[in-house]
């Protein structure tokens, strides 16, 4: 399609196209009794992603020892940033009342990001199920014999492969490892330099490939599908990674009960996630709208050279357009959203969740990283400060007809916004230094 038919389907097409911040509003969002139209999955899938995490916390214990503090459990503390509250509307002009909350798997433990819940989980799961095929394990054992050397005998016949822009590759790596499997990951070559040599670091084989994200998966998968013995992590379309980051939405819920916070139609929660190719993302939303209904609002937040999950979306095009295609290159120094094409199970999924989508420039994610460690002495890395564009938009006159049509305008005091910061516990401190030193124009 060319640049005017595109346009006529949704006129934020031409914003995008010309690499413009902007905040998009889902005119497709629906109450949430009829949003789940289309998604074959329910919150009983969610539960039994859940009790099967449950069953390999004692294994998770066994092998990976920052985990005993929760049991085995894999999960990250919600923390308030009123000072960064305060800071983001002081320094840029915001709006935001209420509370600000910031949902930091950035320090989610094993892999240091959002990644470690979906990317883990599968692999769990894809375990699981050979070692009951084999006759190994029973859902009855204790899963820490999952540690044993004969379990790791067992599994090191089998590979994983998996492409990634970093951060899902570090978990599934981190963790195939860990249980016995060889491990290849394909990623493109101007993902981050350290992120390649920490898997490399963990015995994991890194293959490299001169053009984007979605070429690694095309070729990691053609590599995958040829072995018998291999199997493939499809990080635009699978269902076990939605299931294992839809997970995040139950630990949520249980965090801002045992902090006191309300969610209702009095007290909405406005949640903003980073979006890459969209899996944790969407399962997060996922996740959130089966308990939260009406009363959460969810955001995505997308570069302005990589706004693929926005595009596909907009046009209802979903995997079949990229950014590229609207003369967009797809590059930025968001290394873990740097997507060019989305899943397109996921942009199906969140056709009437999702509450809408904001855009911003490069510049900003040092920016916002800066204002996080000047005001709460927390670092993240720079594609989950991405986060932070989200609460400013909707808060903004760009986000007055959504408040509006919602009634929301005289809630603002009530509310609670969450920020959900998606990695940096892993980055090194050369690479933080740098990253702070780094002014964009």
């Amino acid at each position: 399609m060319d640049i005017e038919t595109l346009i006529a389907l949704d006129p934020i097409v031409d914003k995008l196209a010309r690499a413009e911040e902007c905040l998009w509003l889902n005119p497709h969002l629906t109450a949430a009794e009829n949003a789940f139209e289309g998604v074959p999955l329910t919150m009983a899938d969610i539960d039994d992603a859940e009790a099967r995490l449950l069953r390999f916390a004692p294994f998770i214990e066994a092998c990976f020892p920052e985990t005993r503090p929760d049991g085995g459990l894999i999960e990250s503390p919600l923390t308030e940033i009123e000072r960064m509250r305060t800071l983001l509307n002081s320094r840029y002009g915001g709006k935001i009342g209420g509370r600000l909350l910031l949902k930091r798997d950035s320090d989610l433990p094993i892999a240091g990001s959002v990644k470690a819940r979906g990317g883990i989980y599968e692999i769990l799961k894809h375990s699981e199920e050979l070692a009951l095929s084999a006759g190994l394990l029973t859902m009855q054992d204790d899963y820490a014999k999952l540690a044993e050397p004969s379990f790791r005998e067992f599994f090191s016949k089998y590979t994983i492969q998996a492409g990634s822009t970093g951060n899902l590759g570090l978990s599934i790596g981190i963790i195939s490892a860990a249980i016995g499997y060889r491990v290849i990951v394909h990623m493109s070559a101007d993902a981050r330099q350290w992120k390649k040599d920490l898997l490399r670091s963990k015995g994991v084989e890194v293959i490299e490939y001169a053009s984007d994200y979605s070429e690694a998966v095309r070729q990691g998968r053609a590599l995958s599908d040829a072995d018998p013995m291999s199997y493939f992590v499809d990080d635009e379309n699978s269902v076990d990674l939605f299931l294992g980051y839809a997970v995040a939405a139950k630990r949520l819920q249980a965090q801002l009960v045992a902090m006191k916070v309300p969610v209702d139609a009095a007290h909405p929660l406005f949640v903003y996630i980073p979006c890459g190719v969209g899996g944790a993302p969407g399962g997060i939303a996922f996740g959130l709208k089966q308990l939260f209904g009406d009363a959460v609002h969810i955001f995505f937040v997308e570069p302005v050279q990589a706004p693929c999950m926005l595009l596909g979306m907009a046009t209802g095009l979903n995997s079949g357009i990229c950014v590229q295609d609207i003369g967009l290159t797809g590059l930025t120094h968001a290394d873990g959203l740097a997507v060019s094409r989305p899943s397109n199970f996921v942009g199906k999924a969140m056709k009437h969740i999702l509450s809408g989508e904001a855009t911003l420039a490069d510049p900003k994610l040092y920016d916002y990283m800066r204002d996080l460690l000047e005001s709460e002495q927390i670092f993240i890395e720079p594609s989950a400060c991405a986060a932070f564009e989200g609460p400013l938009k909707l808060c903004g006159p760009e986000g007055e007809p959504y408040r509006k049509a919602r009634a929301l305008a005289e809630l603002s005091g009530s509310a609670t916004h969450v920020a959900w910061a998606t990695g940096g516990r892993l980055v090194p401190e050369d690479i933080r230094v740098a990253y702070i030193s780094t002014h964009l124009q």
